[in-house]
This record gives structure tokens, C-alpha cells and sequence, in this order.
């Protein structure tokens, strides 16, 4: 009886709890001398889907550790755009 009680609570509480959606952008970078181009994809915190100022201002700072210069945010979107921009992305998929 206790067990099935805690197993109930269990569920209740994690059915309260928020889904957590995911968020992604596609992006264009550069590096200089020699340039460089690339495109990518990363995962952001799930309010930069809303606002592709924050967005952008992540991504420029995450590219900006990698020696990258960030040039263009291109979208957001969440898990069901990943498949189709895997191969596109390559080396750049997910890695900022």
C-alpha cells in the first residue's frame, strides 16, 4: 500500500512539472586570414527560441571562444528540424 502511494506521488509530481521543449538555431560564422566560412547548428536555452536577439548574442559569444566571428542567425527551431540540417551542418552540428 505504501509502495503504490509513493509510486501515485511519483507520477503526480512529475506530470506538474513544465515539459522542457527544446531550442535550436542555424547560424553563419567566419573566420579571417584565411577565410573561413561555416554553418551551423546549436542548442539554446528554450527563451532564445522567442527572441533571436538573445539568440544571437549567444551564439556570438559562444563562436567568439572558438575563434569564430558570428555573421547571421537563420532560424530557431526545435527537435523535429534537426534531422534535415545534420548533414549540412557537418563538423559544425551541435559543436557551439
Amino acid at each position: 500500500m505504501v509502495r503504490r502511494i509513493l509510486l501515485l506521488a511519483a507520477v503526480a509530481l512529475s506530470a506538474a512539472l513544465p515539459a522542457q521543449a527544446q531550442c535550436y538555431a542555424d547560424y553563419r560564422a567566419k573566420q579571417d586570414d584565411p577565410l573561413r566560412l561555416h554553418y551551423g547548428v546549436a542548442e539554446l536555452p528554450n527563451d532564445a527560441c522567442t527572441n533571436p536577439q538573445r539568440a544571437a548574442q549567444l551564439l556570438n559569444q559562444r563562436l567568439a571562444q572558438g575563434g569564430w566571428i558570428f555573421l547571421d542567425l537563420l532560424s530557431t527551431f526545435g527537435p523535429e528540424g534537426l534531422d534535415q540540417r545534420r548533414e549540412r551542418a557537418g563538423q559544425f552540428f551541435l559543436r557551439f
